[in-house]
């Protein structure tokens, strides 16, 4: 049975967290990735600065051989990262696992990844991998595949639906507001920058989901 699960690392742990020496308020999202044989993630988010020079941030580590500016937009950036094909590292790891990666988010506490596997075994096989190379995971969730029962929760990772469900509930959406993001990730555990991540590429995913819909049904 496919199966998800999340997991954490200390920040000094992946080779993208040295930026938090230098920044120790942002956060950093991993794009979405489906790991094909010497394939690893290129694009990666890194929010909460306005810093010009953002690359610049990145201390030099054995896991990075380069990592380029691509956009801005505020207080977002965009950067593309070149590998170090002989370290290892988490995503490595799941691409020699065939483990597929949901969502990854890092801050200056840790680093949260959301995974899925074909089967339990394949969950436990990427554990028994990262022991192997002394990679310090911490197994936070592990859960069966559920029934998807409409296309726009096909469209949100687990983490995603959590905090809109949780937002929702709270009232971050009422006008004035009945809750602060701050409030939203103590209940969750997680950092207010690793919340905004969330909300914000949900209601994206749920926007284009809804917005192509109503596109085709007018054509």
């Amino acid at each position: 049975m496919a199966t998800e699960a999340s997991f954490t690392v200390p920040s000094d742990e992946f080779p993208l967290g040295t930026v938090f020496e230098q920044l120790p308020d942002v956060s950093v999202e991993l794009e979405r990735i489906i790991p094909a044989q010497d394939v690893v993630i290129p694009y990666f988010w890194v929010r909460g600065t306005r810093v010009d020079d953002v690359e610049d941030a990145f201390l030099e580590h054995p896991g990075v051989k380069r990592i380029q500016f691509v956009d801005s937009v505020e207080d977002e950036h965009l950067l593309r990262v070149e590998w170090a094909v002989d370290y290892d590292d988490v995503l490595t790891t799941l691409t020699e696992t065939k483990v597929a990666l949901i969502e990854a988010v890092g801050t200056n506490k840790q680093w949260t990844f959301d995974i899925r596997g074909d089967t339990r075994g394949d969950i436990a096989d990427f554990q028994s991998r990262c022991r192997e190379v002394d990679i310090p995971i911490t197994l936070t969730e592990l859960h069966a595949l559920t029934p998807v029962e409409t296309a726009t929760e096909a469209a949100l990772t687990d983490t995603q639906q959590e905090a809109l469900v949780l937002a929702y509930e709270r009232g971050y959406f009422e006008s004035p507001r009945e809750t602060t993001m701050e409030e939203i990730g103590g209940e969750l555990g997680i950092s207010q920058q690793a919340v905004a991540s969330r909300l914000r590429r949900g209601i994206k995913h749920i926007l284009g989901k809804t917005l192509s819909d109503v596109s085709a049904l007018s054509q």
